[in-house]
């Protein structure tokens, strides 16, 4: 991962000259959850201008990175981020939280994150993952891989949101998805045996051959229906 993340802001820095101001790592590759089989290395990257022009010196470092399996970089202008702060509240409360500066000051330290739209987007987060779910369950083959596989690509945002829904709601803080899962199944009622199932077998702690797909898949709806009714409920009284 290190000569990974080293070759990247080499191939920036050289790509982007001076026009590049910083580059954070962020996401599960700093909060000690990064699995390299499931795991993406995410990154964000501060430039002094983003126009189609510094975007396209950048074009084939995003290519390579993609090759390599990770999304492309996140980029902004230092002024945009700040503009954004309150609509991307989510991300950027974790980013803050959570992140390693890669190259460059750490202008994160000082970073202010408006609140005033965080429960809004949680609400409508949730709403819209819950949606997307739906319609990869009815779209997929009734095979064991593609049902895992729903569950295994969405697994990540669907702990982010309930760790977000808790804090939104003033409950104690989940340091892990684990965490996150517990603490939206006490505020909610739910069975989150499903997504420990799927959790455990991310994590190598569990084979597929022990996991029942049809079964765990229906669990693993039901856990997001209720969580997100019981969290847009409580979110409506605030």
């Amino acid at each position: 991962m290190e000569a990974k993340l080293g070759e990247l802001v080499k191939r920036l820095r050289d790509a982007a000259g001076d026009n590049l101001k910083a580059v954070v790592l962020y996401g599960s590759a700093v909060t000690g959850e990064y699995i390299a089989k499931h795991s993406d290395l995410n990154t964000l990257c501060i430039l002094g201008a983003a126009g189609a022009a510094e975007l396209e010196q950048l074009h084939k470092v995003a290519e390579w990175w993609a090759r390599e399996g990770h999304p492309a970089p996140l980029v902004f202008t230092l002024d945009e981020l700040a503009r954004s702060a309150d609509i991307f509240a989510i991300e950027l409360l974790d980013i803050k939280r959570q992140h390693r500066m890669l190259f460059g000051a750490d202008f994160l330290e000082h970073f202010d994150v408006p609140l005033g739209l965080h429960r809004l987007q949680v609400e409508r987060e949730l709403r819209t993952c819950w949606l997307r779910l739906r319609q990869a369950i009815l779209l997929a083959p009734r095979k064991r891989k593609a049902q895992l596989g729903i569950m295994l690509s969405s697994i990540s945002t669907f702990c982010t949101l309930f760790r977000h829904a808790l804090l939104a709601l003033g409950q104690p803080e989940a340091h892990s998805k684990c965490q996150a899962v517990d603490g939206a199944a006490a505020l909610s009622g739910a069975d989150p045996s499903a997504f420990h199932q799927i959790l455990d077998f991310r994590e190598g702690k569990r084979k597929e051959r022990e996991i029942e797909i049809e079964e765990v898949l229906k669990g693993y709806l039901e856990f997001v229906e209720v969580v997100t009714n019981e969290a847009d409920r409580r979110l409506e009284t605030k």
